[in-house]
């Protein structure tokens, strides 16, 4: 499934024209889907729909699929129902995430509107939600799932919890979202705001890792920033991002040569497939470089996200590129970078046969 990045915005707390130059700005750097919250709006229904359909409609001729955020409170308040969805048509949303669920057969009758507006779930809760509608026969294209985002600090999920609840929609082949955290932005639907992620691990991290590590989960499809405004260099960082195979970041030591950058940066790597625990091992390349001249240097010890590489001495195994999983030593290896601290949580996804790449890191 093809993977995007999306935005957040909150028409409520912010105003019409910073909302489209922020729109103007992910446009840029490709960004395709935005999230908008209904929950906490509390104008009269004229007014919102007014203000909502012109940035609505704005975002989608800039190529954004655009999802409302709502609940049972929003119909009431709104006077509207699930059976009549043409508010949220008229309005030009491409579909309506339902903070709170229906019986399962509500959610799976709805999938069929005839205003082909997308159905999108929650996906935080580790229960049979999903799977109960499934067996209610939803129009499969038009459901989606999308993880909740927390505002306060020590609430979002831990990432076993995470895996088990999106594992339950996955396993349908359905798409699937998940919220990342800008450290710029200030605004989101509350009053409380110290970051809008899903995971807790993500909430003090750079913004691209959090983005790298969920599509490195292998059970996200759209990553989405949760809170606004994010900054153009966050924007511009996670425009970046390999959506389909993971990249880490090295940092180069200092003796490293030019041979040895070429098979860092140059190399699509792949990790042999009979692991071991010691090293991601990728071994191809080594064929390419037999006969590089490779000399002895900064060999002493390794450690967790050293890179290293077979050098002079290693007979048959020269060029063989290598990252550490654990601390070890062998002469016959040079150390020739660091994997980003930040990005070593990445390392376990380096599964048997994973394709994976270096790029060069700026100190």
């Amino acid at each position: 499934m093809r993977r995007r990045l999306g935005i957040s915005v909150y028409p409520e707390h912010s105003t019409m024209e910073n909302d489209k130059k922020y729109i103007d700005l992910a446009s840029k750097y490709g960004f395709e889907r935005m999230f908008m919250c209904m929950l906490s709006v509390k104008k009269p229904k004229a007014e919102i729909k007014k203000s909502f359909k012109e940035i609505i409609i704005y975002a989608k001729e800039r190529g954004f699929e655009v999802i409302l955020d709502i609940a049972p409170s929003v119909f009431g308040d709104l006077g509207i129902s699930y059976d009549d969805l043409s508010f949220f048509s008229e309005l030009g949303a491409s579909g309506v995430r339902l903070d709170l669920g229906f019986d399962g057969a509500k959610e799976a009758l709805i999938s069929f509107n005839k205003y082909g507006l997308k159905i999108e779930l929650n996906m935080s809760n580790d229960v049979a939600y999903i799977d109960n509608i499934m067996t209610y026969k939803p129009n499969k294209a038009y459901i989606y799932g999308c993880h909740n985002f927390y505002p306060q600090k020590g609430t979002a999920l831990p990432y076993d919890f995470f895996m088990k609840c999106s594992n339950r929609f996955k396993k349908y082949g359905l798409r699937t979202a998940a919220f990342v955290n800008s450290k710029e932005g200030k605004i989101g639907p509350w009053d409380v705001n110290d970051g809008l992620c899903t995971m807790e691990i993500h909430r003090d991290l750079p913004i691209e890792v959090q983005a790298k590590h969920l599509f490195a989960t292998g059970v996200i499809d759209d990553v989405i920033i949760g809170n606004a405004y994010a900054s153009e260099d966050e924007l511009k960082r996670l425009s970046k991002v390999n959506k389909y195979q993971i990249e880490l970041t090295a940092f180069v030591v200092d003796d490293t040569s030019d041979i040895e950058g070429k098979i860092m940066f140059e190399e699509q790597h792949c990790r042999r497939g009979d692991i071991t625990n010691e090293v991601v091992r990728s071994t191809e390349v080594r064929k390419k470089y037999a006969k590089a001249d490779i000399p002895v240097h900064d060999n002493s010890s390794f450690k967790r996200g050293d890179i290293l590489i077979g050098n002079n001495v290693f007979g048959k195994y020269k060029g063989e590129l290598q990252i550490a999983l654990m601390e070890s030593n062998d002469k016959r290896k040079n150390l020739v970078a660091r994997v980003r601290d930040e990005e070593k949580i990445l390392l376990e996804f380096i599964e048997p046969w994973s394709k994976f790449k270096l790029v060069r890191g700026e100190k």
